[in-house]
């Protein structure tokens, strides 16, 4: 396990990737969290999922960012 700080992914953020989806877009929604983190291509609608560890070093930049205030309500409580 690394000493890094998880990156704060929220539902609803559009990420860009280095390389495009064979569609031509390299845009994608995040719609799901966890240790795999769900994406849906902005250009076709494909959903991938991806390692939480990949999609960091892939990302290039936030296109917007998603609410916090939904991602927390969808999260497990912890105890």
């Amino acid at each position: 396990m690394s000493g890094t700080p998880v990156m704060a992914l929220y539902l609803g953020d559009v990420v860009r990737l280095r390389r495009a989806h064979p569609c031509g877009s390299d845009t994608w929604l995040v719609d799901r969290l966890g240790a795999d983190i769900g994406l849906r291509c902005q250009g076709c609608g494909r959903h991938a999922l991806i390692e939480r560890a990949a999609l960091e070093r892939r990302l290039v930049a936030f296109v917007s960012r998603g609410d916090p205030a939904i991602s927390a309500a969808v999260a497990p409580k912890r105890s």
